[in-house]
């Protein structure tokens, strides 16, 4: 017998649910050895009262008369656990919206500066951080030292411009930003003489993120600014995929390679 539509019922009840309802639901069906029915949905709306708890127990248990009857108590425990486990990995790794400037009420949203503290925060062996513009953003530059005092090994990457003003000082003057964490991080930057075929700047580093340990990273239009991390309406993302945080990690890991980068050490 196929029991692809209480599979179907099990993750949306996965997804439906608190973890905690799940764990309480998956004991009282663990021990259950007599055919699924009226009093076994009262067992389940009993162990853990709720919001939709009712229609969610009615549901399981008809679905489960219907569609896999064969099915003992123990496997529809087991099936639950496994779907709310995989849905904690799904919401975990989800992607975020990330935003300056005015919040609405239309949608959830975090603001950048306090993705951007966690983010740094929450780095345990690398930091990578890469900014067109930075100034005024003492809280990010005193994250970024706290980092450094636990082994965090700090990339910055940061546009610069001979023609406004030379490499050390950056048309953004991104690199004096970060001057309290000179000796503890590595900085880069893209010469103009490698910016387009026939050397002069044109092209622009423009590229906003911060990423750690290959794990998560934010995304953002907002540059490294007081400004632009708190009033201007900037829109961003937070990644939780360590898959796609590595792939941009290594797009410019890459892009830093003595060797073949066309990024240099900033010195």
């Amino acid at each position: 017998m196929s029991h692809e539509r209480f599979a179907e019922v099990i993750a949306d009840i996965a997804t439906a649910l608190p973890a905690d309802h799940i764990a309480a639901w998956a004991g009282v069906l663990g021990s259950v050895d007599r055919e699924p029915g009226a009093a076994l949905a009262v067992d389940l709306i009993a162990a853990r009262h709720g919001f939709s708890v009712a229609t969610q127990a009615t549901r399981l248990i008809t679905a489960w008369q219907t569609e896999a009857p064969d099915l003992p108590g123990s496997a529809v425990a087991l099936a639950l656990r496994s779907a709310a486990l995989m849905q904690q990995r799904v919401e975990a790794q989800r992607t975020r919206l990330v935003v300056s400037g005015p919040t609405s009420p239309a949608v959830p949203v975090r603001l950048t500066s306090s993705v951007i503290v966690q983010v740094i925060r929450e780095a345990r062996s690398r930091l990578l951080v890469a900014s067109f513009a930075a100034y005024r953003v003492p809280e990010v530059v005193a994250e970024l030292r706290s980092a450094a005092h636990r082994g965090v090994h700090i990339d910055l990457i940061l546009e610069s411009s001979a023609e406004n003003g030379g490499a050390l000082r950056g048309s953004s003057g991104a690199a004096a930003a970060f001057a309290a964490v000179r000796r503890q991080a590595t900085f880069w930057h893209w010469p103009g003489a490698r910016r387009t075929a026939d050397g002069s700047p044109r092209a622009a580093l423009h590229a906003k993120f911060v990423a750690a340990d290959d794990r998560q990273a934010v995304i953002t239009s907002a540059n490294l600014t007081g400004r632009a991390l708190s009033d201007n309406i900037e829109v961003g993302v937070m990644l939780n995929d360590p898959q796609v945080v590595g792939r941009l990690v290594a797009h410019f890991r890459a892009l830093t390679d003595p060797r073949t980068g066309p990024l240099e050490r900033l010195t």
